[in-house]
């Protein structure tokens, strides 16, 4: 084989396998110049076109909205004015006989179509309501009610509720005679219309004329004003369902932007107290139809592209063939090579179940301390729990429910504490380190004493703490070094059993380490060399498994401290813990 290029029949050179000439870049080059030109022709044209249908369409569906909500809004003004006027109803608060006024009151639900209804006495007391747990209510003091007994017309109000969005009530004074007899209340079903917009794809909020919204798709946005409603909402919610990003390829610039992103905004005004009601609308249809069309665009023009280049494969074939010899031996040492990649797979394979099944039995042997540690670890947040329901109980029969609710905030706080003890006792199975950050040991004691209160409290033990006047802060894990208080604190409490007037000394000093000493005045410790190796205890089979002061010292030896017990010298154990002191400067220049 030589390196000239063969002729072909009419006297041409035929091109090199894999070289391609200039006349067929030219080709190649037209054709995708005119399907560049063509996709953006087309694109512009059809999203102009496709985008002025879309606002025509969000127009009209703004039109809509507003209409009937106005509708509702009207429909409902004229019956607290019926109902001021209804001579049952003036006839129960003459008589004070309001025994068939709430089935009354629900009859005219049904027929009119309202949220609810409530007959409020002159005293503002809830005597009929189409919502029995409502009767004996006192409402005196709310300004619908006070509005209403002063005013000759009706009184609309928007009323915030307890879990979120607004009530909308109408009031009117009930009049008998010369005499003011009560006040008829009609909340009027506007949520409706929050739940119709729901299944729409483009976002829809009201405000009232202080720019409060008052009703919207998306029940985050209530009570506030338009800009933080589009402010605070976060990524991948309703707004980024009902708003797509479209900025980047819309032709011409967008009306507003949410988080960003060009929508279509839209808005009316409500012939009703200054309400206005806006609209933002995703282009995402316009760019499906659009793409539905350049997607045909694009396709033509591979097709036509794939028959260029199968006219130029048809070409090129032949020349191939006279390859095809010198890969023989190519395929041949492919396949030899493919044996040995066959093979080494094999061995990797073998080598990953080893790796599996060594791996199983490192963590079934681990296994076992973390549930004895769990045991362990858990019996404080535990026993806190129970105080505090017991507490919370007794709160609650005293109708008490502020206070019960802080004890339930920190039985939550307990139980968050439980799961992040159990993230760090695994952690010392496997000596993995956590992110480490800047931690005052004044608050992590604090912490560690409120979770052993319900222990202290319960053996009467009392607690004397020499604290420095200054923060003392150290490089650490705030759950691990809280970890390591408390099992020093629960081992001085179980150290202090049968001493009739128990008692434990804290001293927390700063120097160029940062030391923490727990004194009890206990009957001090046997054998101090052995303290701190796993499943040593000196307690009595079912107090402990001898696995806290072990795993204490796991984690002030990972933070680069150290942990070490003696007996007093008037008595008891001294547990010491030294670590290193944080100094940002020195920590940023290192």
């Amino acid at each position: 084989m030589t390196n000239e290029a063969d002729p072909d029949r009419n006297g041409n050179r035929w091109a090199r396998p894999g070289h391609i000439t200039w006349r067929v870049r030219a080709v190649l080059l037209g054709l995708f110049a005119l399907a560049v030109v063509t996709v953006w022709v087309t694109n512009s044209l059809l999203t102009e076109r496709f985008t002025s249908a879309t606002r025509n369409r969000a127009e009209l569906r703004l039109a809509l909205y507003s209409g009937n909500l106005l509708s509702e809004l009207r429909r409902n003004a004229i019956v607290p004015q019926l109902l001021s006027r209804d001579p049952a109803l003036i006839g129960a608060l003459n008589s004070s006989d309001y025994t068939n006024s709430s089935q009354r009151l629900i009859s005219f639900k049904d027929e009119i179509g309202v949220a609810s209804l409530q007959l409020l006495d002159r005293d503002g007391r809830i005597v009929a309501a189409t919502d029995r747990e409502q009767l004996g209510t006192q409402l005196r003091n709310a300004s619908y009610f006070v509005d209403a007994m002063r005013a000759d017309a009706t009184i609309f109000s928007t009323i915030p509720r307890e879990a979120g969005g607004y009530r909308f009530l109408y009031s009117r004074r009930v009049e008998s005679g010369t005499n003011v007899m009560g006040v008829i209340l009609v909340e009027v079903d506007l949520r409706k219309f929050e739940r119709a917009w729901a299944g729409i794809s483009d976002a829809v909020i009201v405000t009232d004329s202080a720019g409060t919204i008052v009703l919207a798709t998306e029940s985050r946005w209530w009570g506030l004003s338009e800009e933080e409603a589009m402010s605070r909402e976060p990524p991948q919610s309703a707004i980024e369902r009902a708003i797509r990003a479209t900025a980047d390829w819309i032709p011409m610039a967008p009306e507003t932007y949410v988080l960003g992103e060009g929508v279509m905004r839209m808005e009316t005004r409500i012939p009703f107290r200054g309400w206005r009601m806006a609209s933002f609308t995703t282009y995402a249809s316009v760019r499906e139809k659009v793409n539905g069309v350049l997607a045909l665009e694009i396709m033509g023009f591979a097709i036509l592209l794939s028959l260029v280049f199968y006219a130029l494969s048809r070409r090129t074939a032949f020349r191939m063939m006279l390859f095809q010899r010198e890969s023989v031996e190519l395929r041949a040492l492919n396949t030899r090579l493919q044996r040995e990649i066959a093979e080494r797979e094999r061995v990797q394979e073998t080598l990953a179940v080893t790796e599996q099944t060594l791996a199983q039995s490192s963590k079934l042997a681990a296994l076992g301390e973390m549930s004895a540690a769990v045991s362990h670890e858990l019996n404080q947040p535990l026993a806190a729990m129970k105080t505090y329901l017991a507490g919370a109980r007794l709160l609650l029969n005293r109708n008490r429910p502020e206070e019960a609710l802080a004890a339930f905030k920190r039985i939550d706080g307990l139980i968050e504490r439980m799961g992040a003890i159990t993230r760090q006792l695994k952690s010392y199975a496997r000596k993995g380190g956590d992110a480490l950050s800047p931690v005052n040991l004044i608050e992590a004691l604090a912490s560690s004493l409120s979770m052993m209160e319900p222990q202290l409290r319960q053996r009467q033990v009392r607690i004397t703490q020499v604290l420095p006047g200054e923060p003392v802060i150290v490089l650490a894990d705030r759950v691990r070094i809280e970890q390591v208080m408390i099992n020093l604190l629960r081992n001085a409490i179980d150290a202090t059993k049968s001493v009739d007037d128990p008692e434990i000394e804290i001293l927390l000093a700063k120097g160029e380490t940062a030391r923490l000493s727990v004194r009890d005045n206990g009957h001090g410790i046997a054998d101090p060399d052995q303290l701190f190796e796993p499943f040593y205890t000196t307690k009595q089979p079912g107090d402990g498994v001898g696995l806290g002061l072990a795993i204490s010292s796991g984690i002030v030896g990972d933070l680069g401290g150290r942990l070490t017990a003696r007996n007093g010298q008037s008595g008891g154990a001294v547990f010491d813990v030294q670590l290193p002191i944080y100094e940002p400067t020195r920590d940023a220049a290192e």
